[in-house]
């Protein structure tokens, strides 16, 4: 099957999608993957629980988001458009009490294979171990041309190389002169240099605080590790530290200032320092904490605890990361998501330049760019 409507490159969630797009319009659609195997990223998100939306109107979609032109994609393929895909292939879903969508099954293994049965049966083909090389595929056994009327180019972004998002695809977009942004760590670890004191806590979670970083105040839990701070209240705010705000926490949100402060008085002062910390309710991480950043305490440590500073020395590598913010730039994109300067040519996905942060507004804008991008596809096509 080498001339087809429509060529897909790429197997993820936005690939998938675009092909499952064009394939409803009555395209013939060829999927090529780099990859031994497909959906492999879906895969290994879905490890701890595939979250594959947030059960919000098409504001809270963008508020998160904050991509002005995907709002017509999230509006056609919102998240109660993802939570019905994803009854119609028989998965039923569940909303927790955070708002995230999950799957009853909690793995992304059931739902990837009910997707790609229902996606052989209408048609759709599939090749792995194809590399795309721009105007054709590196394969095992040998280069193999495509005759396609149009392509989607569902790639991902640069994190994750192992299971096959690479970012090497913008050498090629790079020779056809198609302007791309750099790409950059989203969702992600940050470096903090810790002392020897430290090591017995790595993996410890730090529960019941608000972290604050920037014009951001995010409620949650983050975890130490051994090369510094994780988690998802960590990836909720990495975009404003990766810019440069720093990152404070407050280890009590649900006690004023004063309050600490005149309990703080209160107590008697034979009392050593973490016993009194531990009177205020701080969880003994949340002491350790303090006792690491903020060592010796001052006669007043309330300001501290409602906002104890954590310097850290810039994001974890790239390839650790959950996204990546970078890709192909807006305005080399028609409204469709064609190339203006490759007619034909749609992108999709991580490729292009959006960032969101975890809770299930990943997947969502990849479904949602990959179907609009694949139904955009057909219709040039036919």
């Amino acid at each position: 099957m080498t001339d087809v409507d429509v060529l897909i490159v790429g197997a993820g969630p936005a690939g998938l999608a675009a092909a499952e797009a064009a394939s409803d319009a009555g395209a013939r659609v060829l999927v090529a993957e780099q990859m031994p195997s497909v959906g492999r990223k879906f895969l290994m998100a879905g490890k701890s629980g595939l979250n594959i939306t947030k059960d919000t109107d098409l504001a809270g979609l963008m508020s998160a988001i904050d991509e002005p032109r995907m709002e017509p994609m999230l509006a056609a393929f919102d998240a109660a458009r993802v939570k019905s895909w994803a009854e119609g292939l028989g998965q039923s879903v569940f909303t927790g009490s955070s708002g995230r969508v999950f799957p009853h099954a909690m793995k992304a293994s059931p739902l990837l294979r009910a997707w790609l049965a229902r996606l052989a049966d209408r048609g759709v083909a599939f090749r792995t171990r194809w590399t795309w090389e721009g105007d054709g595929f590196a394969t095992p056994g040998g280069p193999v041309p495509v005759k396609a009327r149009t392509t989607v180019l569902a790639m991902g972004g640069a994190s994750w190389a192992r299971l096959g998002s690479d970012g090497r695809w913008r050498a090629v977009l790079d020779a056809w002169g198609i302007p791309t942004e750099p790409f950059a760590p989203a969702n992600m670890g940050f470096n903090v240099t810790w002392s020897d004191h430290m090591t017995r806590w790595f993996g410890h979670p730090v529960k019941g605080v608000t972290l604050h970083a920037g014009d951001l105040s995010v409620p949650g839990e983050f975890v130490i590790s051994r090369s510094g701070v994780e988690g998802s209240a960590i990836y909720a705010v990495s975009k404003a530290l990766r810019e440069g705000a720093p990152l404070t926490v407050d280890l009590r949100p649900g006690v004023a200032l004063s309050d600490l402060r005149d309990r703080w008085a209160g107590m008697p002062r034979k009392l050593t320092a973490t016993a009194r910390l531990k009177r205020l309710g701080l969880s003994g991480v949340q002491i350790v904490l303090v006792q690491e950043f903020a060592r010796p305490l001052s006669a007043d440590p309330a300001p501290v605890i409602k906002a104890l500073p954590i310097p850290h020395t810039g994001p974890r590598p790239m390839d650790e990361a959950i996204s990546t913010a970078g890709g192909v730039r807006w305005d080399a994109l028609d409204d469709s998501l064609m190339l203006h300067a490759r007619p034909g040519v749609f992108c999709a996905g991580e490729m292009l330049d959006w960032e969101a942060p975890t809770g299930g507004y990943l997947i969502t804008g990849c479904l949602a760019t990959g179907a609009w991008a694949g139904a955009a596809a057909a219709r040039y096509a036919a």
